[in-house]
């Protein structure tokens, strides 16, 4: 396979050679203040809008709620499109696009006057956050960083995850003066001020590109060597067994992720927690899922993939059968802080899995088809656990099958070897 040459920007080209470190590192600063701003649409945002929007127009939680599956399952349907765009022209564009359509669109909520418009551009934005831009963060990094890959996508993580917390708190504030068009308007601009700048003037598609070679993991031949990179095409890597177990691995771990995620606090208040008990646990949670995703980052590259993998599935099955019969905030703190784990751990290793698995040249192509698995399986997690719990009056069946699902996942990690190119 040969690999195309994309013109970088100027500034670039006047940067690196002037640098005195790698320019790998700018590419990443970028992709961190972009991270940040994709959070636009993000759920834990939504859900401060929630109240004023159905007060004001009379929806149903459940017609607010419906919208965020709906722009899963559009970015279903695109992300196999976007991936091969993103190998041939780089994160560069497909970034830039990803973060003009988050932020008009929800500027443009701020104008919506029904139910349909409201649809048609929250779902257009949510589609962009599950798809497009998860494609274009992780594409970018995967093509500067070898060596230090899951240490750059542990800080390209925690740096989405400081959106989760800052820009509820930023559309807080805005609706305090102007209610919640206010609001919207201040997530949009936030947006495109933090996320457009630095990736149009500064990323470049892949250090070739500009004359450098990504940082190269070392062999087991001698200091000098660099281990060999593989490099599969998506047809390639669809014939693959890691290919399938990797995906199976995706499809258990996600409906367990959003599933006991989106039902946490309601359980634990069934299970006799106060209301700002279970808010804490929750808190709780996310910050040991903040923990694990930068942790993971600086594990020893030299270990199999997998072994992490297997390890972080088990802490999510540990944490889902955990919470079944909780009934003190003591059990509730240990259960969801396994769970919180689990998930950080997960959202770090599976882009890196991928990326060392089959390579950087096909990224986008291969992860488009598994990215699409993943928003689905996410999708499927809230309804099978709502549908669930309206059955038979509690969560533990739910969190039964979770619990296994994600003992599965761990079965699937251990027989995910590296494929052989």
């Amino acid at each position: 396979m040969v690999t195309s040459v994309v013109r970088p920007p100027l500034l670039p080209r006047l940067l690196v050679p002037r640098l005195p470190f790698f320019y790998g590192w700018v590419v990443l600063a970028c992709l961190c203040l972009a991270g940040f701003a994709r959070q636009g649409p993000a759920v834990a945002v939504l859900s401060v809008f929630v109240v004023p929007m159905t007060d004001a127009f009379g929806w149903s939680r459940t017609e607010m709620a419906g919208a965020v599956s709906l722009g899963g399952v559009l970015a279903a349907v695109i992300s196999p499109v976007v991936g091969p765009v993103l190998d041939r022209r780089g994160a560069r564009l497909v970034l830039c696009l990803a973060v003009l359509g988050i932020g008009l669109s929800t500027m443009a909520l701020s104008l919506i006057q029904s139910l349909l418009t409201f649809y048609l551009l929250f779902c257009f934005a949510r589609m962009i956050w599950a798809g497009p831009y998860d494609l274009g963060l992780y594409g970018a990094l995967n093509n500067w960083f070898v060596a230090r890959r899951a240490r750059a996508t542990a800080i390209a993580t925690l740096a989405q995850m400081s959106g989760l917390v800052v820009l509820p708190i930023i559309a807080q504030l805005a609706m305090r003066e102007d209610g919640w068009r206010g609001g919207w308007i201040a997530i949009g601009a936030t947006v495109m001020l933090v996320g457009f700048l630095p990736v149009w003037l500064l990323v470049v598609r892949r250090p070739e590109d500009i004359g450098l070679t990504p940082d190269r993991l070392v062999s087991a031949n001698g200091a000098g060597a660099t281990a060999p990179e593989p490099r599969f095409t998506r047809q390639q890597a669809m014939r693959t067994q890691a290919f399938w177990l990797l995906s199976l691995y995706t499809v258990l771990v996600y409906p367990v992720q959003a599933g006991v995620s989106l039902h946490q606090a309601p359980h634990l208040i069934e299970r006799g927690l106060s209301p700002i008990t279970a808010a804490t646990v929750i808190s709780f949670f996310s910050a040991m899922s903040a923990v694990a995703s930068f942790g993971v980052g600086f594990l020893p590259r030299r270990w199999p993939i997998r072994y992490p993998m297997l390890l972080w599935a088990l802490l999510l099955s540990a944490g889902s059968f955990g919470l079944i019969w909780v009934g003190s905030a003591e059990a509730a703190y240990l259960f969801a802080g396994l769970f919180g784990l689990g998930i950080g751990g997960i959202s770090t290793l599976l882009p890196v899995a991928w990326a060392d698995y089959f390579g950087r040249e096909s990224y986008g192509a291969i992860r488009g088809v598994a990215l699409s698995l993943q928003v689905l399986a996410q999708a499927a997690g809230p309804l099978i656990s709502g549908l669930l719990r309206d059955w038979n009056g509690t969560y533990a069946s739910s969190l039964t099958l979770f619990g296994a699902l994600a003992a599965l996942a761990a079965v699937a990690a251990l027989a995910a070897r590296r494929p052989i190119p």
